[in-house]
């Protein structure tokens, strides 16, 4: 167990901390750069984190159900916080897989031609959805820190 719960706290850091970093230090920063140079940084930049993503996201619910089924003995057992953490997660992986195989895959078509009205598109898209994963991210942190203690 101290191995699940180890694995599955450092995969959630890597994420929320990597989305948190992207949406509130790297992306005021790269507005102040032309769309010419911002909009390939950005794709270098999610070519550089999206391979840590999906490490996060294989080993999230690895851990979590591991840690479901071998420590509380199944969802029956598991507090409201548990619910509501795989509930959140679940939606947060599939925003993530569906950014990984629209959006910026857009994005480096339309950067692969020199499209960048259309590489911007897709890059406020990934915003949105990154914006909305990091609020979950930040929920289900505060529920995992917190939610045994008010939420059983």
């Amino acid at each position: 167990m101290p191995i699940s719960i180890t694995l599955h706290v450092l995969a959630a850091i890597i994420w929320v901390g990597g989305m948190f970093f992207a949406y509130m230090v790297l992306r005021p920063a790269a507005l102040t750069l032309e769309p010419a140079t911002r909009l390939p940084l950005w794709s270098h930049a999610f070519a550089r984190f999206f391979p840590w993503v999906w490490v996060a996201v294989i080993l999230l619910p690895l851990t979590g159900y591991a840690m479901i089924f071998l420590g509380f003995g199944g969802f029956a057992q598991a507090g409201k916080y548990i619910h509501i953490m795989h509930a959140t997660g679940v939606a947060m992986i599939v925003i993530f897989v569906y950014v990984f195989l629209a959006p910026y895959r857009r994005l480096n078509t339309a950067l692969a031609v020199s499209d960048l009205a259309a590489a911007g598109e897709q890059l406020a898209r990934i915003r949105r959805l990154i914006g909305v994963n990091l609020v979950l991210g930040l929920i289900t942190t505060a529920i995992a820190t917190s939610g045994a203690y008010w939420l059983n």
